[in-house]
């Protein structure tokens, strides 16, 4: 099992904010799944922090245990 730190920018106009919730586009819900798409497992992703509804980051640090033996650097998207 590996422990992988990302760090992330969005625009969050069209999220109701970092955590998730059912039913409402969050940041961590859409990163939760399209992460689970390429490892193909479902991770628990955990933020540094939280942002509320329409707010946008840079910088902002979550991480996420895998057994998934993708190299990290290909799992990055500029």
């Amino acid at each position: 099992m590996r422990n992988i730190r990302i760090e992330l920018a969005y625009e969050g106009t069209d999220f109701s904010g970092w955590q998730r919730q059912p039913d409402r586009p969050t940041v961590q819900g859409c990163l939760e799944a399209a992460l689970a798409r390429i490892l193909g497992e479902p991770p628990q992703l955990y933020g540094s922090g939280r942002t509320d509804a329409g707010v946008h980051a840079s910088g902002q640090v979550a991480n996420f245990k895998t057994c998934s033996a993708i190299p990290p650097r290909n799992l990055v998207k500029r």
